[in-house]
Order: C-alpha cells, then sequence, then structure tokens
C-alpha cells in the first residue's frame, strides 16, 4: 500500500508549488525533525510523540520498523500513523532508475574491465559505469573540449571517461594525497592501454590521460578561475599536477567545458551549479550531491555572501529553514534503512540507546562538556571489534559452521574491549584481516535470535564499555563514584522505544533531501530561459540511493532536455 507522488517538477511553478505542499508538511512535525536523539531520555523525547502511535508500533517487528522510512506501513495499523506515512512518502521525489536511453543520445554505457575497475567496490562501479556514460553522452552531444570533475576524490571517474571515452579531463580534489593516488593510478592505466594499443598495432593512436588539480574549492570565483585553466594534454605523457596561479589563467576562454560531480559534498555540488550560470565556458553541469549536512545555510553558519540553502527564490519566500538536525536528518536514506535487515538493525538501535543513555552520564557527572559532544562511531567499533574477535576465533579453529556464533555473539564480557583510538586491534595473522571483511556479513545472519534474549547484565556490560571509551575519546577521566548501573536501570524500561523514535524520524530523511534537491532544481528553472534544467535518479537506488542527479545546461549545448513528469 502506497500513494503515488503526485507531484511535478517540470516547470518552476510546478515545482515550488511541491516545496509548499512540503513545507506545510513538515511544519507540525519539527519536534521530530530537529530533535537531537542523543537527548532521547535526558529530554525524554519519547513523550512528543503521539501516545497511539508508540502502543501500535511497539508491537511492531523490527523489520516492520526498519520499513517505515520507506514508506510502507501495515494493514492493521491505526489510521493516522498510517496516514502520516503514506502522506510523507507521497511528497518524496520517486527513486526509480530512470530510463537513460530514452533521456540521452547515444547514452551506452559498458562494463568496466578489470584494470579500470581496480579499487572500486560493486556501489563505485555501478555509479562510474553510469554517470560515464551520461557525460560522455553530454560531451559529444555539445562537443565539449574537456570534462573537469569536480571532488574526483581517487579519480574513478576522470580515468574512466579519459581512457575509456577518450575525452579529455581535468581532475579537481582539495585532497594533495587524493591527486597522487590519481596519478599513479593513472599511469598503471595507461601503461595497460599502451601495451594493449601495440598489441593490437595502434601504436600512433594519441591516448587521453587526466590532470590532475589540487584545490580546495571553497568559493564560487575559485571554481569560475579554474574554467578558465583548461590543458589539452591528448599525448601519453605522465600526467603532472597542475600548478599555476588561478589568476592567470590559461588562453582556453571560449572553451566548451562540461562540470561533472559525483557526490561532490555539502556547498561544491551548489558552486557548480552557480558556476553554470556565471562562466562563460561551462556550457553543461550534471551533479549528484551528498553530504547535506556540510551545506552551509543562511541564518545557521557565518555570515557570508553565498550559501548553500536555501538556493532559490522560492523558498526563501516561503521562509523555511532547515537547521543543522534537519541537514544531517536528509542524509539518512531509505534504501539503507530497508537493507538493514533484522540483526543489523537491532544493533543500530541498541547503539543509539548506549549513546543516548551516555549523554545522561555526560549530564549528571560531566556538565561542563556542553549539549551533545561527538565522541565518534566507537560504538560501531566496539561492536565489529567483538564480532571479529569471534570470528578470528573461529577461523583460527578451521571450524566451518557457525552454529556457536549466536551465543558467543552475547557473550560481551569476554569478547569486548575498549582502545582509546577507537580503532580495531591489528590482526597479525597473514591474510586474517580479508576472510572476516568477508564474513563480517554471515555472521550477522547468526547473531539475532539469541541477542533478542540477552539479559539485562549483558547489556549493561556493554554499556558501560561504551562509556568507558566514550569518556577517554572527551579526555575525560571515568571516576568511581558515577553510577553507570543506576543510570542504565533508570532508562532501560524506555530503551525500546529509540527504534520506533528513530524509525518514525528516519521517514523525514527522504523528504527533506526532496526539499534540497527541489530547491537547487527551482534555482535553475528560475533563470528563465538561460538554463534548460532536470532532476532524474540515474542510478539503482539498491545499489547507491543517494541517486538523483540535477542536469544542467545552456539552450545551445546540444543535451536533449526530455524528462518525464513525476
Amino acid at each position: 500500500m502506497a500513494k503515488q507522488c503526485k507531484y511535478s517538477c517540470d516547470t518552476a511553478a510546478e515545482t515550488l508549488e511541491w516545496i509548499k505542499a512540503i513545507a506545510d508538511f513538515i511544519k507540525p512535525f519539527s519536534f521530530l525533525i530537529n530533535a537531537h536523539v542523543v537527548n532521547f531520555f535526558k529530554d525524554r523525547l519519547w513523550e512528543a510523540v503521539d501516545e497511539d502511535w508508540l502502543q501500535c508500533l511497539s508491537n511492531e517487528s523490527v523489520e516492520s520498523l526498519l520499513l517505515i522510512p520507506s514508506g510502507i506501513v501495515q494493514d492493521h495499523w491505526p489510521t493516522s500513523p498510517k496516514e502520516f506515512v503514506l502522506t510523507l512518502k507521497s511528497l518524496v521525489y520517486p527513486r526509480e532508475q530512470a530510463d537513460l536511453k530514452k533521456v540521452f543520445p547515444n547514452f551506452q554505457p559498458t562494463s568496466l574491465n578489470s584494470v579500470l575497475a581496480q579499487g572500486m567496490n560493486l556501489k563505485k562501479k555501478h555509479e562510474v559505469e553510469v554517470l560515464s556514460a551520461i557525460v560522455s553522452s553530454a560531451a559529444s552531444a555539445m562537443r565539449a573540449d574537456a570534462v573537469i570533475d569536480v571532488g574526483a576524490g581517487q579519480g574513478y571517474l576522470a580515468q574512466v571517461l579519459a581512457f575509456e571515452h577518450q575525452l579529455s579531463v581535468v581532475a579537481i580534489d582539495a585532497c594533495s594525497h587524493h591527486g597522487k593516488v590519481t596519478n599513479a593510478r593513472a599511469e598503471r592505466i595507461k601503461k595497460h592501454y599502451m601495451a594493449q594499443m601495440r598489441k593490437f598495432g595502434s601504436g600512433n593512436q594519441r591516448l587521453n590521460v587526466p590532470q590532475t588539480i589540487k584545490c580546495n574549492i571553497m568559493s564560487l570565483e575559485t571554481l569560475k578561475s579554474l574554467t578558465t585553466m583548461l590543458s589539452h594534454k591528448g599525448d601519453v605523457e605522465q600526467p603532472k599536477p597542475i600548478e599555476q596561479d588561478l589568476e592567470l589563467g590559461l588562453a582556453g576562454r571560449g572553451s566548451s567545458l562540461v562540470l561533472a560531480g559525483l557526490h561532490a559534498c555539502g556547498d561544491l555540488s551548489v558552486t557548480m551549479l552557480k558556476t553554470l550560470l556565471e562562466c562563460e565556458e561551462v556550457r553543461a553541469v550534471i551533479s549528484i550531491g551528498c553530504c547535506y549536512n556540510l551545506l552551509s545555510e543562511e541564518g545557521f553558519t557565518n555570515a557570508q555572501i553565498q550559501y548553500g540553502f536555501p538556493m532559490s527564490c522560492g523558498v526563501k519566500s516561503v521562509n523555511l529553514s532547515l537547521g543543522k538536525s534537519s541537514r544531517d536528518l536528509a542524509c539518512q536514506s531509505a534504501e539503507r534503512w530497508k537493507s538493514l535487515g533484522k540483526d543489523a538493525g537491532l544493533h543500530n538501535f541498541e547503539l543509539h540507546a548506549f549513546r543516548a543513555a551516555f549523554q545522561m552520564v555526560l549530564h549528571k557527572y560531566f556538565p561542563e562538556v556542553g549539549t551533545s559532544p561527538s565522541i565518534g562511531r566507537q560504538g560501531k567499533a566496539l561492536r565489529r571489534k567483538q564480532q571479529r574477535k569471534i570470528i578470528e576465533s573461529e577461523l583460527q579453529a578451521e571450524e566451518s559452521t557457525y552454529s556457536d556464533l549466536p551465543q558467543m555473539a552475547c557473550n560481551m564480557d569476554e569478547a569486548c574491549s575498549v582502545t582509546h583510538s577507537g580503532e580495531s586491534e591489528a590482526v597479525n595473522t597473514s591474510g586474517i584481516r580479508s576472510d572476516v571483511d568477508a564474513l563480517f556479513t554471515k555472521m550477522s545472519l547468526h547473531t539475532g535470535s539469541t541477542c533478542e534474549r540477552t539479559t539485562s547484565t549483558d547489556k549493561y556490560s556493554l554499556f558501560e564499555k561504551f562509556c568507558q571509551s566514550g569518556l577517554c575519546r572527551l579526555g575525560l577521566k571515568p571516576s568511581d563514584n558515577i553510577n553507570f548501573h543506576g543510570i542504565w536501570k533508570g532508562v532501560e524500561p524506555y530503551v525500546s522505544l529509540i527504534g520506533i523514535y528513530w524509525s518514525l524520524r528516519a521517514a523525514f530523511g527522504p523528504l527533506l533531501e526532496t526539499l534540497i534537491l527541489l530547491d537547487r532544481l527551482l534555482f535553475l528553472q528560475e533563470q528563465g530561459d538561460v538554463l534548460e534544467s532536470v532532476m532524474l535518479p540515474i542510478f539503482d537506488p539498491a545499489i547507491s540511493p543517494r541517486n538523483v542527479a540535477i542536469i544542467a545546461k545552456k539552450p545551445d549545448a546540444g543535451i536533449s532536455s526530455h524528462h518525464s513528469s513525476r
């Protein structure tokens, strides 16, 4: 049972209507959206949720709770929570992968060979295969001189565009280490392609190698300056970092450039869109954003000329602000929640409970620390370390089954230990780390049913270790007068509610992301005939949940402007 999205974003008026509908829906739930879950016990956050909702969802399985962010309800639910989930889902931008062959001329995705795909996981390989084909289609349609890969990371996209699609590419990243990795990787790939060219008698063919620029793009002006530095390298020379004064530029004015960004973080995606509008050389942008928590927001960050949100006049007119908690929440993925499964879901909820209970410790014994200090991911590190020790023990004993793992997984006192750095201890046995990682998922398949019967004493033991690690992370010395047991006993009756609360709150993640993306699209649409723009889900959401691309071009750039109404 699900409501289909009844909104469209084909025009600025339709996009603004959608945005206003989202704004109207979320206003009554600001208590949920803006909550700090670390204060769940301290502020008794569950008391703000409808009592009937809590009673209904308290009887639901973990699997059902994990489906709430995907807009999936149960038939036996009362009308009120059912309508809430379904209405919210109807406002979320659909994520089913678009039929890209109907949208882009000459769209021809190819499966990457083992040389180009080296180092990529399944998710990255899928993303690079699809996005490189889209960028290649766009660059071909507009006869682009070069592609600039913004936030290139280790250069996966740039290298596929250069070596496989034979495009001139400049890879920009703020991290010098990434630039070195990109160049070293490109050199290995180049040797492979040169060997292939000699083998098939095409040794005189020119080979494109991506160039790298180390630059922290902190402003629109920086990226605009970079677009004047286009350097064509059609030979097979060793790629070198481009180190020239940005203000000097090169004789590249009049060049036709495409900006591409695969999960360009925070304001970087926003800067790309603004560069299209303000820089003559840039003819098209293909941007998939991420890390909305890093967005700057008007009224919530230091005074500056440009903000990442809101971009559009329409959203500004609605007088809608998000705030840090909402932007953090926009990073939550419904697909990831759905794929967690029962055991991982239980572990996730348990760690949130530990962190919220730890906040009670800080509030009572260390009030000078502040509201909600970051203590890193030591909870997950603690859990993973415990699981790895169990699996390593199994491997060393050369046991072929995992029948004893459930009981071992719950024996927290023996299996868990805490390091102040939060990192797992090194595994000395040669080759065992990869085996452990490969078997980590198998481990989780066997831990659920027994862990559900974990005694209160077992959970308290793990909570105490969590607290000791957290205090060390904050540079605080645990003292004998801290009553960890008393705090855990005080919150224990409400621990089961945190999974319900988080599931309801996480349901807003895709909706808030929709709002941020529609704001970006509306900004482009508000430019009138100067730009043509479209928003499309280009990846398989089961593989890459952050799959929505904003694609914009100047009208004479030659890219198809066809897109489906939503």
